[in-house]
């Protein structure tokens, strides 16, 4: 085989480089048989629903805890649900920005309620915030309820007060939620997916 003096040079000059590679200690050899770890074989997997806006894409949530009790899991990775009928495992920017938005140290994690007149927000219970709620719309109802029009006739509602529901939720919790705010005579009630 004949070779000519750019041709030497050049297969002399990549022997040279390759050996001096080795010598200083990279060898290609063990670092493509080292295996990496999947960050996400132990963790576990739960499905939820994006929160930000009304198309309602599925969300895998992964989550590493030793699953005992009182122990709260940390959420490391968050992703598309490729299974979900609505976005097939895409996600949106904000949908990506998902775990920045759980671990965030402005995000609220419990009920807080700011008295008339005061400035200061105060950390209350779940039962105590949900027991406020229910109050104030009972004291609503008891003051607006109209039971017959002018004419009347009876129509018994509500319209003081209103309702705004989440579209990600299923057509079952969306036909309870409707159900039990109508017969509470509620007429203001909407649903986020129109907003």
């Amino acid at each position: 085989m004949g070779m000519n003096r750019r041709q030497f040079l050049r297969v002399s000059g990549a022997g040279l480089a390759a050996s001096t590679i080795v010598a200083l200690g990279f060898s290609p050899l063990p670092a493509m048989a080292e295996t990496r770890h999947y960050k996400l074989a132990k963790a576990k997997e739960t499905r939820n629903t994006c929160p930000y806006c009304s198309v309602g894409c599925g969300l895998l949530m992964y989550s590493i805890g030793d699953g005992a009790k009182n122990v709260t899991s940390d959420i490391i990775h968050i992703e598309g649900d490729p299974d979900h009928p609505v976005n097939r495992g895409t996600l949106c920017p904000k949908g990506a920005g998902l775990l920045d938005f759980v671990h965030s140290p402005n995000r609220l994690k419990y009920p807080e309620v700011r008295e008339p007149g005061s400035k200061e927000w105060k950390r209350v219970s779940w039962d105590e915030a949900m027991s406020r709620i229910a109050k104030f719309m009972k004291d609503d109802r008891d003051a607006n309820f109209v039971v017959n029009n002018a004419e009347g006739k009876l129509v018994n509602r509500w319209t003081s007060t209103g309702m705004l529901c989440a579209s990600a939720a299923s057509n079952e919790t969306g036909y309870i939620t409707h159900k039990a705010m109508r017969s509470m005579g509620m007429l203001v009630f909407d649903n986020q997916a129109r907003v």
